[in-house]
């Protein structure tokens, strides 16, 4: 009954936006740090962006501002907007869990989702 969803991923063609959504289920979010990852074939899963569930405090892999996390605790969800998007993001996209401080490292997660595929072509 534990689990999280995540939706909104898709095809997109270069410079274009998606943005996806993490819901979990069987549990609240409430307390827990919640982050978002990505993981292309033959490559290790990498963290992209966390937020807290203290001060809702963000972070980033990346400094170049194409992507926003947010968190609506009252919808037990979090999001990831991202935007100008590159053939280069390409991925799997999981949304995980954790009852801890944020980190970007995938190991410290005790929940994950499914994934979601991002797809950002010509």
């Amino acid at each position: 009954q534990v689990q999280l969803v995540e939706s909104g991923g898709g095809w997109v063609q270069p410079g274009g936006s998606l943005r996806l959504r993490c819901t979990a289920s069987g549990f609240s979010l409430d307390d827990y740090t919640v982050g978002w990852f990505r993981q292309v074939p033959g490559k290790e899963r990498e963290g992209v962006s966390c937020i807290s569930s203290s001060d809702n405090s963000e972070y980033y892999r990346d400094t170049d501002g194409r992507l926003a996390i947010s968190r609506d605790k009252s919808k037990n969800t979090v999001w990831l907007q991202m935007n100008d998007l590159n053939p280069e993001d390409t991925a799997v996209y999981y949304c995980a869990a954790r009852m801890g401080r944020p980190n970007l490292r995938p190991d410290v997660y005790a929940y994950w989702g499914q994934g979601t595929q991002v797809t950002v072509s010509s």
